[in-house]
């Protein structure tokens, strides 16, 4: 009698359960659409330049690819540029620009060497994006230089391709002269470093040469045969080729 009633009183939770799990799914699925809502998905990228806008002519999109490739070929900088038609529900084309720069992972998570130069055309905004590496490179008076010179008059001509293509290059050209700037120094201490141990050795060899016993008696060595020009041009031979190779690692 009392496992009957045991049974019936699991079978009466059943539902209520039930409905318990219903209500928590819908109200899961109802908090995910909620935020789906205030959080859009952002678009495809479409290369080193995302007109969505349809502000550039297919003759600027070659040229601000051609410079954001020369540029990430030579310093491992990755630069997009982006034209949309709003940023809303954003109240700010900034607030867009941070969102599109994570949702693509421009510039690499070990260096962050990323810039994302986007325009907006119904809030009339231009935003720059730049990765951690790259904040003492591009400071603000090289961002207030192009925006006053490029971005802000582009809205009022409506010369986007050209003035988003100078802009492109003033910011390529303050990134890239950063990064030689910090690279540089690098390859020139290792090469320096290496030079300092080859005259150490070769000053080394010198002492070892003409301190060595036999030295006290050169007529001995001559007599065995042509030992000083071959000691003197191997010498020579072997402190060329060192400097040579040295060179070759871009000394000079």
């Amino acid at each position: 009698m009392k496992k009957l009633l045991a049974d019936k009183a699991i079978w009466r939770a059943v539902p209520v359960l039930f409905l318990f799990v219903l209500f928590a799914w819908a109200s899961s699925g109802f908090a995910v659409a909620a935020r789906g809502e205030k959080t859009p998905a952002f678009p495809t990228p479409l290369g080193y330049v995302s007109d969505y806008a349809e502000l550039i002519d297919a003759d600027w999109q070659s040229r601000i690819r051609a410079v954001c490739k020369e540029l990430e070929n030579r310093t491992g900088v990755e630069m997009i540029v982006v034209t949309i038609s709003t940023a809303s529900p954003h109240s700010h084309a900034r607030e867009y620009a941070e969102g599109l720069y994570k949702e693509w992972h421009i510039g690499s998570a070990q260096q962050e060497r990323g810039m994302l130069l986007l325009a907006s055309l119904k809030e009339r905004q231009a935003v720059v994006v730049l990765g951690r590496s790259l904040l003492s490179a591009v400071g603000k008076p090289k961002l207030d230089e192009l925006s006053t010179q490029h971005l802000i008059p582009m809205f009022k001509n409506a010369r986007y391709g050209e003035s988003l293509y100078r802009a492109a290059v003033g910011l390529a050209s303050a990134s890239g002269n950063a990064i030689q700037a910090i690279t540089e120094p690098k390859r020139s201490s290792s090469a320096g470093f290496w030079m300092n141990v080859a005259v150490a050795l070769a000053m080394l060899f010198a002492l070892w040469r003409f301190t060595r016993p036999e030295r006290r008696h050169p007529f001995q060595r001559w007599r065995r045969g042509g030992y000083w020009s071959t000691g003197q041009g191997g010498f020579g031979g072997n402190f060329g080729g060192f400097g040579g190779s040295t060179r070759g690692q871009g000394l000079s």
